[in-house]
């Protein structure tokens, strides 16, 4: 899933928008999650804890330690997410709106820079559960950290490029 996912992510301007696309897509559709949910011994959990929690289970499956840098970070967007949420009106609304659609929008951008199809057209479920990995299996390879991975993905990247452009 990591190899179709980032096969479609080489260009370093799609990946960087996408470094900022992504949580901003989550932080869109966090902010609604925080507003249903109920008490528990003074703890308030609602439905964006459990979306993450699912994430996190999920992320477990792949690899342990970027599914708890995952976790520690949506810990940080799930507070963003309660702050901005909190706003009176209609103004949780708007930024909701404009993180997710904006986020969206940048992702198609950085696509058409790098003249590729969004994962997101061809496989719509696999893209949202493999983006937020992603993105955090890059903040990794940015900071120069579990390379080992990073560059086995893009060795198996190169291997179905050099099949598909054979074959």
């Amino acid at each position: 899933m990591l190899t179709g996912y980032a096969g479609a992510h080489q260009h370093p301007f799609n990946i960087f928008v996408h470094m900022i696309g992504i949580p901003a897509i989550m932080l869109g559709v966090l902010i609604p999650l925080t507003w249903v949910g109920f008490e528990v011994n003074e703890f308030h959990f609602h439905l964006a804890h459990a979306v993450l929690a699912g994430f996190v289970l999920f992320y477990l499956t792949l690899d342990v330690f970027f599914a708890a840098a995952f976790a520690l970070g949506s810990y940080y967007l799930i507070l963003l997410a309660e702050y901005l949420g909190s706003y009176p009106g209609n103004t949780g609304w708007i930024i909701a709106a404009s993180c997710f659609f904006g986020g969206y929008a940048a992702q198609f951008i950085g696509h058409a820079v790098e003249k590729s199809m969004p994962v997101l057209v061809k496989h719509p479920i696999q893209a949202n559960l493999a983006a937020p990995f992603f993105t955090v299996v890059e903040l990794f390879k940015l900071l120069g950290l579990r390379s080992e991975l990073f560059d086995a993905v893009q060795k198996r990247v190169a291997e179905q490029q050099a099949s598909q452009s054979s074959g």
